[in-house]
């Protein structure tokens, strides 16, 4: 009932066709799909943060991730790709042309 009339963004829904989003190749990039288990709400957070906040510092990457658990790393692997993302998509990442 919250959602209703609000527009609602999957993962799926990132890509445009057949090309991902930064943040999407940048997890592939860096290999910061560990499990695979929690990757999806981890880039669909940072996307949310990277909408409000387009150049975060690293405490701004872990508070916008806070909400998202994960096992498997010491969230290292994870901090890269969204950093690695947010400088893409200002169109200075290494990545970029690609995206």
């Amino acid at each position: 009932m919250e959602a209703d009339g609000q527009e609602i963004t999957t993962i799926e829904g990132l890509t445009d066709g057949n090309t991902l989003h930064p943040i999407q190749e940048a997890f592939v990039i860096h290999t910061g799909m560990q499990c695979g288990f929690y990757t999806s709400g981890m880039i669909m957070s940072s996307k949310a943060q990277l909408d409000r906040i387009p150049d975060p510092s690293e405490e701004e990457i872990k508070e916008g991730i806070a909400e998202n658990f994960c096992r498997c790393t010491g969230y290292t692997k994870i901090i890269e790709p969204i950093s690695a993302a947010a400088e893409a998509m200002k169109g200075v990442g290494e990545f970029h042309e690609r995206c």
